[in-house]
């Protein structure tokens, strides 16, 4: 999720020694996303809507924007196991037939008794208490052009890993999953239909072996949205521990997976869950948003010429990642402007993933609440410029607009399935996606046995888009991680483009 840029970014980040840099080769998507602030109108009442995209919107977004007036949101109780008192033993009593008695001195025998009628109890039993519904909500039409694109083969995942000193107990950390999803059911729902629906299913744990890299198998498995579990924990032991929290970026986005990880933390101090149980979707924030002007329609591009390499491409993604002395604003446009000197032509396109929370603070959900900003990039362009650009759309709420796009006719990307697979990736619609998580505080990560030190993501790979940024910042470093296709030349080249990211963030404003 981005960061809220403010109107007029100034730049707090000194320079600072060069960044160390380390890189993995592997699969596996992630996704991240952005999210900014800006002032929303009251909310209205929620709307739904009953659009299909066919190309999957830009991933995740988590963000910490500015208040807007809060609406009222539906919530759904966490499921709960249904109690039914079961009926006490029905008892039937029969009254025995009383002794025939004759006797010797009389001439009349005194008369049998007729055995008495049975009786049978009725049953008796408390009153079960009303069923709780599971927690269950529509399938909104953001989470429908994730799945058109979990279609075309490409999973669709969100990996968040936290690094540390200290060690995390395996069975407190089962029990802490159990909390937290009891918490945020919508991190254990199914499909059903045109429905998400929780069946309780806490995610499961995997304990991997010391040193293991992301070229592991578990990071590259994918997690199916119908079968479940779509949400799974991995954990790393060493020097460094290290937690991985993956989940389908179909049913949740950044902000969504950040606050179960939180209610997870929690439940590992003793503390209670906070709790997502809000059933609200895209439509509702349409609503809270307010009057939004029109978004004009992105050009269509034919595709611009790739700039990490060329020739086949593995399965799998190429990770690199960069750990950054400096922290400063306007990350999105810092990176944005350092990109675009590694352009093949003179434009290149951006897709700014935002959260659309902003617009209705009190909603409290999992879900995957991320829209989209498309910016046009100019070779050599400015930070300023694409800050400027970032600021006036997010005002506009151009990410609400973009919701009443019809993704069938105007998506600037691709408009079926099949011209999203026959993108051979030597030509991409876009250049790249770019994601600022913002800061993450380390102690909501921590607990009396373990202290984190490290927050980052490994981005998942787009159909349409050539790489994908991830940006973190956790006290006064900001990791960076990019993912892109493994193939010939891409390493050097997009080690190329980290180092000239990482010096644009270190760099003061100019």
């Amino acid at each position: 999720m981005t960061r809220t840029p403010t109107p007029t970014p100034t730049s707090t980040a000194a320079p600072a020694p060069t960044s160390t840099s380390t890189s993995t080769a592997a699969p596996a998507p992630t996704s991240t996303s952005t999210s900014t602030a800006a002032p929303a109108p009251a909310p209205a009442p929620t709307s739904t809507s009953t659009s299909t995209s066919t190309a999957a919107p830009a991933p995740t977004s988590t963000s910490t924007a500015a208040p807007a007036p809060t609406s009222t949101s539906t919530s759904t109780a966490a499921p709960a196991p249904t109690s039914t008192a079961a009926p006490a033993p029905t008892s039937t009593s029969t009254a025995a037939p009383a002794p025939t008695s004759t006797s010797t001195s009389t001439s009349t025998a005194a008369p049998t008794s007729t055995p008495a009628p049975t009786r049978t109890s009725p049953p008796t039993s408390t009153p079960a208490p009303p069923a709780v519904r599971p927690y269950t909500r529509r399938i909104s039409p953001i989470e429908r052009g994730y799945l058109n694109a979990a279609a075309t083969g490409t999973p669709q995942l969100i990996q968040m890993v936290i690094e540390g000193e200290g060690t995390l107990d395996a069975d407190a950390l089962r029990q802490a999953a159990r909390a937290a999803t009891s918490a945020n059911p919508g991190l254990a729902v199914r499909r059903r239909g045109a429905l998400w629906r929780s069946d309780a299913t806490v995610p499961a744990l995997t304990e991997l072996p010391a040193g293991t890299g992301p070229d592991h198998p578990f990071f590259h498995r994918d997690l199916s949205v119908v079968t479940g579990p779509v949400c799974e924990l991995g954990l790393v032991p060493g020097p460094t521990t290290r937690l991985i929290v993956r989940a389908s970026h179909v049913v949740t986005d950044g902000r969504g997976l950040r606050q179960w990880i939180e209610d997870l933390f929690r439940a590992l101090r003793g503390e209670e869950p906070v709790g997502c149980p809000d059933t609200v979707d895209d439509g509702h924030f349409r609503a809270a948003a307010g009057p939004v002007a029109p978004a004009p329609r992105p050009a269509r591009l034919t595709g611009l010429p790739a700039i990490l390499g060329r020739g086949p491409a593995g399965t799998r993604p190429l990770w690199l990642r960069r750990r950054v002395p400096a922290g400063p604003s306007g990350v999105t446009a810092r990176a944005a402007a350092a990109l675009s000197r590694h352009l093949a032509t003179d434009t290149g396109r951006l897709i700014v993933p935002v959260d659309l929370r902003r617009h209705d603070t009190a909603v409290r959900s999992t879900a995957n609440l991320t829209s989209q900003l498309v910016l046009d990039l100019r070779r050599d362009d400015t930070w300023r410029r694409v800050h400027g650009t970032l600021v006036r759309a997010l005002l506009a709420k151009a990410e609400v607009a973009a919701l009443d796009r019809d993704f069938l006719r105007d998506n600037p990307f691709a408009n079926s399935l099949d011209e999203a697979r026959r993108l051979d990736g030597t030509r991409f619609p876009c250049t790249a996606i770019v994601s600022d998580h913002g800061e993450v505080d380390p102690r909501g990560c921590s607990t009396p046995a373990f202290r984190a030190t490290s927050f980052s993501t490994l981005p998942m790979l787009v159909p349409y888009a050539e790489m994908f940024l991830s940006a973190c910042r956790v006290g006064d470093a900001t990791d960076l991680t990019l993912a892109c296709r493994d193939r010939p030349d891409a390493r050097a080249r997009a080690e190329a483009v980290l180092d000239d990211i990482a010096e644009a963030l270190r760099t003061p404003a100019g």
